[in-house]
């Protein structure tokens, strides 16, 4: 499905009836040749944002997957980057893929860090945490940070009422909550339950100042909206 080399529609389903790490265990080995992983255009312009306001010393990919963030921190840290996510499996993708990065299994609502980055990003990851979740995801966020680090998002606009993606991505989400109140364990990915105001207001919660800007690289709407927005999330300066 997706591509000659991406998963199957049975691989699919077996991966929607396992756990969230448990599916993406099944799925790394093909998950490079799926829509779900981060496209090139939205890495390439997310590291064009951050040039400018580099460069960095050392980098976090928050939820890093296969690794495909990378080449963002590559192209913008000078210290070293590390990638952290809970599945096994991505993680050994991510391993073969980029030897020269450090790779450490951890669940992302319990980060494992202490001030020792200057850049984290994430990529598509935010879907995986209930609202009530992303409170303990940024705080571990923010205390991985030095002081005036960054934390980087980008989020694409919402599609219209009137669009066929509404619509889809409307019946997916109701499709995983009827999944999940059927069957456990649960496989935790909404597409419609983090809005950018709601994001916003649990960075601001954890201690972030936040700004938002367009990647301008990625086009606008036809009503003259940006396409993808870039969240600059940044921890306190010391005094």
């Amino acid at each position: 499905m997706f591509s000659p080399y991406g998963p199957s529609v049975r691989e699919l389903a077996v991966q929607a009836l396992s756990s969230v790490e448990g599916g993406y265990d099944l799925l790394a080995p093909k998950f490079d040749y799926t829509p779900f992983r981060t496209s090139d255009g939205v890495l390439d312009a997310t590291a064009g944002a951050l040039r400018r306001l580099g460069p960095f010393g050392r980098g976090l990919d928050v939820c890093c997957g296969t690794g495909a963030g990378m080449r963002v921190l590559e192209s913008v840290c000078q210290g070293p980057v590390m990638g952290v996510d809970f599945s096994t499996g991505m993680l050994a993708q991510a391993r073969r893929a980029r030897p020269g990065a450090g790779w450490v299994r951890a669940d992302a609502r319990a980060l494992p860090f202490a001030g020792g980055f200057d850049l984290a990003v994430s990529f598509g990851a935010l879907g995986h945490f209930l609202p009530a979740e992303r409170p303990a995801l940024f705080a571990g966020v923010y205390r991985a940070l030095r002081p005036g680090g960054v934390f980087a998002v980008p989020v694409g606009a919402p599609p219209p009422v009137t669009s066929i993606w509404y619509w889809a991505l409307a019946g997916f989400d109701l499709a995983m909550r009827v999944r999940n109140a059927l069957w456990r364990p649960a496989f935790v990915m909404y597409y419609r339950t983090c809005p950018l105001h709601a994001v916003r207001s649990h960075l601001t919660a954890s201690g972030f100042t936040v700004t938002i800007v367009p990647l301008a690289a990625l086009g606008r709407r036809e009503d003259g909206s940006p396409r993808y927005r870039l969240i600059l999330a940044r921890t306190a300066s010391r005094p």
